[in-house]
């Protein structure tokens, strides 16, 4: 079994199916601190524009998860957990009017976990 770059908590997944009950099908994009901070954002799919320099980690909730190829190139080694914590985040992530925000949490993987990674793609 591959290794996810990207995984999900049962709390952040609660609001993404919350989320997708009104807005419809969802992507996400990890923020890479300019005006959001470093928070992953949620939007309806297709709201936010990728280009060629978006990576493709994988999915959470069904939902397609994308970074910045420079960001990927900080965060490659890490696994990252989105969760969901209480308060507003100062961002357009769809997750906000809910009083809650979207949280990375990461962790390096171990190297036999770095052996088999699921495999990324430009977007």
């Amino acid at each position: 079994m591959k290794t996810q770059r990207v995984l999900v908590t049962e709390e952040a997944k609660k609001v993404i199916e919350s989320l997708k009950k009104t807005h419809g099908e969802l992507m996400f994009h990890q923020s890479s601190g300019c005006c959001d901070g470093s928070s992953p954002m949620c939007f309806s799919k297709g709201e936010l524009i990728l280009n060629e320099t978006d990576i493709w980690l994988g999915k959470i909730a069904d939902c397609d998860f994308y970074m910045s190829q420079d960001q990927f190139e900080y965060w490659k080694h890490t696994q990252l957990t989105i969760d969901v914590t209480k308060g507003r985040g100062a961002s357009f992530s769809l997750e906000i009017p809910l009083g809650v925000r979207f949280v990375v949490k990461s962790r390096l993987f171990s190297e036999q976990e770095a052996l088999e990674l699921e495999p990324v793609h430009h977007a």
